[in-house]
């Protein structure tokens, strides 16, 4: 049996058939449309590397049928920056040493800009930590996260101030 499904990713509408109603979003994106960014470590939801945004949301794609995310908008580190710039998060992470290895870095970046977008990066650290709590480092470059994510929300912030009083 065919199934086909209609996405957006990254901005652009994709198509995408496969024959098995198991396919997980995570081996669709780097199976069949070639995007390699996300991660694949535990397959089982629990190290976060393959976190993207779906509909605005994180999600673990190793845990998402493909089959039920008809229609969605899907972002992946591979959409993240706008050409040569990067996004504020990428440019934090590499500021504050948020990685060593860097395989858990693409979910540990997209989890970091949907906290952010969800209202969740406060000031306090350990907050942070919590909710990057389900994005595993093997090299424990946590702090170094926590502080990219703090500068990024102000960057993020100080852009989204700039932009409304333009327009006011």
């Amino acid at each position: 049996m065919n199934f086909s499904i209609s996405l957006t990713v990254n901005g652009e509408r994709r198509t995408v058939a496969f024959d098995d109603p198991r396919v997980t979003l995570l081996d669709l994106l780097r199976e069949r449309l070639h995007l390699t960014g996300t991660k694949k470590g535990c397959d089982r939801g629990q190290c976060g590397a393959c976190t993207v945004l779906v509909n605005g949301r994180r999600m673990n794609s190793c845990l998402a049928l493909a089959l039920s995310l008809d229609g969605a908008e899907i972002l992946t580190i591979e959409g993240l920056a706008d050409g040569d710039a990067l996004h504020p998060v990428q440019a934090a992470f590499i500021a504050h040493d948020g990685f060593q290895c860097g395989f858990c870095t693409p979910g540990q970046i997209m989890s970091a800009v949907g906290l952010i977008d969800e209202g969740l990066a406060d000031d306090d650290p350990e907050r942070i930590r919590e909710g990057m709590s389900g994005n595993l480092c093997r090299c424990g470059a946590y702090r170094g996260i926590a502080e990219a994510v703090l500068e990024a929300r102000d960057a993020l912030s100080q852009e989204t101030e700039g932009t409304h009083h333009e327009t006011v």
